[in-house]
């Protein structure tokens, strides 16, 4: 019998005599399976994002924090100028150069005709009063500190808003999962509407109010993916839009337990929000500082040398300083403004102190009594629904109740499992919300 042609991706790989194949044969064998298996790298290579695996809560943080968000680095950057500004403003002001041509007798234009006629070169250098270079190089860096503390605060904002745009979407995908289920449902008691129709125990009715249910979830379903489809939007702003296209774990997402209320309290004052404040303060103190040295003089030293043509040069030294003794309009209303500023932004600090803290206060409140929610919804409420839905079947079987009681049964069975849903993602967005008053 002749042997069966050995193939490979449809090619022939014996030779026309039958015969094992020869080295030509295997070395084209070996080119082919080369060739496939590069083929199949180029198409494992170009499979969607969803390749990558579902996406976790932890890894969509993760890579909005390292995604140096434009909120982010843009603080950073006016930081790191602030700090540059620092070294600059703390310099000594550019000494000032001068040449001259002195006393030159403008009958004759000579040079060596006068005594008095010299040509002078001088250089002066003003010094600023007091320690105004070294507190406006701390003023500086106190304004860096602000820009840092904001760029924090922005930081642990996108922790919140990607925590809490993945589990909205999270709430969205299964919501579409759920009404999914509840449309097979119903399309299973279309058919057992049908068929109790066929027997002559109903009337059409029951069809079309089935065939009306089922509609009106495809009109909810419609709705439940455009809300996926913002919310995974909402998650791609800070992920991108590659990533955010990833398909979720389908494992509720565990996070930290947040602090008791009392510790969260006490955290306030490190909270990237407050720090700012703080700096904020420390900025007006280093104005009240520069106020007070304005009340000292302000110092200039100069030299000058003159050449006469001929004569004797001349060498002059001088020493200026300023004389702040009309400082009522000037000196005291600036240091009266600096004092003011302060007290403007330590009031600023109190307020914010007091937003977060309602802020915790709400939070806590919501988180804590979500959790009973969760737990009466996880274990009562769906069981029971379940139970109605299942007697409400017997009961429209057995002639006992109406098909509407059934409908609405197996619709609030779905409602109640949207609840829970819910209550599971509202409970985790308020924990995420304590976390980020952690700072955390």
């Amino acid at each position: 019998m002749r042997r069966k042609l050995r193939t490979l991706h449809g090619i022939s790989l014996v030779n026309p005599n039958g015969d094992h194949p020869d080295l030509l044969e295997i070395i084209i064998m070996r080119l082919i399976i080369c060739v496939a298996v590069a083929s199949t790298a180029l198409k494992l290579s170009a499979l969607p994002v969803n390749a990558a695996g579902p996406l976790s809560l932890t890894q969509a943080v993760t890579i909005a924090v390292e995604k140096q968000d434009p909120t982010v680095t843009g603080p950073r950057e006016r930081a790191a100028a602030l700090s540059e500004k620092a070294v600059a403003d703390s310099q000594l002001s550019d000494p000032t150069f001068s040449l001259g041509l002195l006393n030159l007798p403008l009958d004759t234009l000579r040079f060596t005709q006068e005594p008095v006629t010299q040509a002078k070169i001088g250089v002066q250098q003003q010094f600023p009063p007091g320690k105004t270079r070294s507190i406006t190089r701390r003023r500086r860096t106190a304004e860096a500190g602000v820009e840092d503390a904001r760029a924090l605060l922005q930081e642990t904002q996108i922790k919140l808003d990607t925590r809490t745009s993945w589990l909205e979407l999270y709430y969205w995908l299964g919501a579409r999962r759920k009404v999914a289920e509840s449309q097979q449902a119903v399309r299973e008691l279309v058919s057992v509407a049908k068929s109790v129709f066929a027997t002559g125990r109903r009337n059409s009715q029951d069809v079309l109010r089935a065939e009306l249910e089922l509609s009106l979830l495809d009109d909810r379903l419609i709705d439940v993916r455009r809300r996926e489809e913002q919310a995974r939007a909402d998650l791609a702003r800070f992920i991108g839009r590659a990533v955010a296209s990833r398909s979720l774990t389908s494992a509720f997402p565990a996070l930290p337990v947040p602090p008791p209320e009392s510790a969260l309290r006490r955290m306030l004052v490190q909270h990237p929000a407050v720090l700012i404040e703080d700096t904020r303060i420390e900025v007006r103190e280093h104005d009240i500082d520069l106020a007070r040295e304005q009340y000292k003089p302000r110092f200039s030293v100069g030299l000058d040398y003159g050449a006469r043509g001929g004569r004797p040069d001349f060498l002059s030294a001088k020493v200026g300083m300023s004389l702040p003794i009309f400082t009522g309009k000037r000196q005291d209303r600036n240091l009266s403004a600096a004092h003011r500023q302060r007290s403007a932004a330590v009031l600023g600090r109190d307020a914010r102190l007091l937003e977060v803290d309602k802020a915790l206060a709400r939070t806590y409140a919501e988180w804590r009594r979500l959790e009973e929610r969760v737990k009466l919804y996880g274990g009562v409420v769906i069981k029971r629904a379940a139970d109605t839905t299942r007697a409400s079947m017997t009961a429209y079987r057995s002639g006992v109740s109406d098909f509407a009681e059934l409908i609405r049964a197996r619709l609030a069975q779905l409602d109640n499992e949207l609840m829970l849903l819910r209550l599971r993602v509202n409970r985790a967005q308020a924990n995420a919300k304590l976390l980020f008053l952690a700072g955390k």
